[in-house]
């Protein structure tokens, strides 16, 4: 599951009681801010606006520390009464826009940012205009962390880390940088690299939520979900301002980082908030088999990210197999092709996992297998990927035992009992071990699933020349369906058995049995085969 990290509000510490003690001073707004305790700087500024000592700018910071406690309700009502005032000040519609943005009110924001004279495109998807406003960018170094935050929401994560290292070379006290450079390290799946430079800005803000956050979520990469959820802990057991305006996010993470307990109760109310959200529920729908669900969360949904594509192709993938839809299918192989085939991401683990699924709805196993030998090492103990390596390896003809191999590693008891797992590990019969085919049929319940496995077996190995167990198999389908099919299957498969034994490749005492499996039909054909039998038998002291 994907973690939702939230790189654009800060974090604070506990809020300061503001009522005047004795031997102690009321701080000051500036001294409030650069602690970054806006719930504080608040606290003083409403104070100061009751007792009639408001500066100029008094509502302007108010929003501005609402906006980073994340109250942007709270933010937008400060900022809009400041827009009705005359001579506003253009900051006020920029600081309107990003609330607006926060909020998901994207129209709101770009008109907000426009009469702000900066642009808010991102989310209309409107190409040309952002190309229009990326040309108008100086070197400056507002416009340079605007082009950064552009090349972040896009993908291009290493345009971005080059831009903000080389701002931080001429500006070290820049220090929330570094949370940025961490953030586009973690979306290129180097966590240790992104530790390394979190832990610069940690020493000097050792409580920020967003950092906390980011910590955890490459534990969570680097290790596991208990390691990840101790990263959070202090911050929970705190239930501080700084944990109140994120609370939403750790909430989410914590779904994730125990593996989807609580995601019902959780993530619903988050979709429209945190983006992973709807991608988390999606996925926790699909692993509980729910996937007309998981397909209804995300079937509107316009991927821009590798992830959005692999997740809405797994869908439609599994949809179109269990429907037989041809048309959910070909939307998967291409979903799987766009991300496979990207220069961004045709070397990466995923993007080959794409392309040898693409090869697979294509049915070119030969391909399939070209792309999973390039990773198999990563996933050896992965009882998905073993099973499609070892299907990939069958559909190619390749059925000697080591290519059952995969197979035989799989320990999920649900993929253990499903009929395609059983069907292919049937291909024990290619490699002349059809008795452990035989097992595998034994150890179900009478069902559909193994009435199709009988089938198999039965046609499977006359097709090998192991008659004995194609016998048995057509015998017990015969008895459950008297189609005229199973006994010709049979009868077949029987004087198969008797010239096996004639030329001493089969027991002689085998004979018992195949009297007994004929004698279970009542065809009239019966009774002269099983005269040649007795016959044959008599005049080689064969005791019946």
């Amino acid at each position: 599951m994907l973690s939702r990290l939230k790189p654009a509000v800060g974090s604070g510490p506990q809020a300061v009681d503001m009522r005047k003690k004795k031997g102690k001073r009321i701080p000051q707004l500036e001294e409030l801010l650069a602690q970054r305790d806006f719930t504080g700087a608040i606290a003083l500024l409403e104070f100061k606006r009751h007792v009639g000592e408001q500066e100029e700018d008094t509502d302007l910071y108010i929003g501005y520390c609402a906006f980073h406690l994340g109250d942007y309700k709270r933010a937008l009502e400060e900022y809009e009464n400041l827009t009705k005032q005359a001579g506003c000040n253009p900051d006020v519609w920029v600081n309107l826009a990003c609330t607006y943005f926060f909020l998901g009110m994207y129209t709101q924001a770009e008109q907000a940012a426009l009469k702000g004279e900066m642009s808010i495109i991102y989310h209309f998807g409107d190409e040309k205009k952002l190309m229009s406003f990326h040309q108008n960018l100086q070197d400056i170094t507002e416009d340079q962390l605007s082009l950064a935050s552009i090349h972040y929401m896009r993908s291009h994560y290493q345009e971005a880390i080059d831009i903000y290292k080389r701002i931080l070379l001429d500006n070290r006290e820049y220090l929330a940088l570094n949370v940025y450079v961490a953030l586009c390290y973690y979306k290129l799946d180097y966590y240790d690299v992104s530790q390394e430079v979190l832990a610069v800005y940690l020493q000097q803000v050792p409580d920020s939520t967003i950092a906390l956050n980011l910590k955890a979520c490459n534990h969570f990469r680097l290790y596991n979900g208990k390691a990840a959820e101790a990263e959070l802990k202090s911050l929970m057991d705190s239930a501080s301002t700084s944990f109140e305006f994120a609370k939403e996010l750790i909430k989410h993470n914590l779904v994730v980082f125990r593996g989807g307990e609580g995601a019902l109760q959780v993530l619903p109310p988050l979709v429209d908030v945190i983006p992973e959200a709807r991608l988390n529920l999606v996925i926790y729908y699909f692993r509980q088999d729910d996937v007309q669900e998981a397909y209804n969360l995300i079937k509107d949904l316009e991927p821009t990210t590798p992830q959005e594509y692999i997740l809405k192709g797994v869908v439609n993938a599994v949809l179109g197999q269990e429907m037989g839809s041809r048309d959910h299918l070909k939307i998967a192989q291409q979903f799987f092709q766009l991300v496979g085939g990207s220069a961004s991401e045709c070397d990466t683990i995923p993007g080959r996992q794409c392309m040898a699924s693409c090869f697979f709805l294509l049915r070119q196993f030969d391909d399939v297998l070209i792309y999973l030998n390039s990773v198999k090492s990563y996933f050896y103990n992965d009882d998905t990927f073993n099973f499609n390596y070892a299907q990939a390896k069958a559909a190619t003809g390749n059925t000697t035992f080591s290519a059952c191999r995969g197979f035989l590693l799989t320990q999920m008891e649900k993929m253990k009992n499903d009929l395609a797992y059983l069907s292919w590990l049937a291909r024990y019969i290619m490699n002349k071990k059809p008795r452990l085919a035989w097992e595998l049929y034994l150890k179900m319940e009478t069902s559909g699933e193994s009435f199709s496995l009988l089938q198999l077996i039965a046609n499977d190995c006359y097709k090998m020349g192991q008659f004995y167990y194609s016998a048995k198999a057509f015998d017990v389908l015969e008895r459950l369906d008297p189609n005229p099919e199973y006994w010709e299957g049979k009868r077949g498969a029987c004087v198969g058995i008797f010239q096996m034994i004639v030329a001493g490749r089969e027991p002689k005492d085998t004979l018992r049995e195949v009297l007994h499996i004929l004698r279970s039909t009542g065809n009239p054909q019966v009774e002269y085969i099983v005269r040649i039998i007795k016959k044959w038998a008599k005049e080689n002291r064969v005791p019946l």
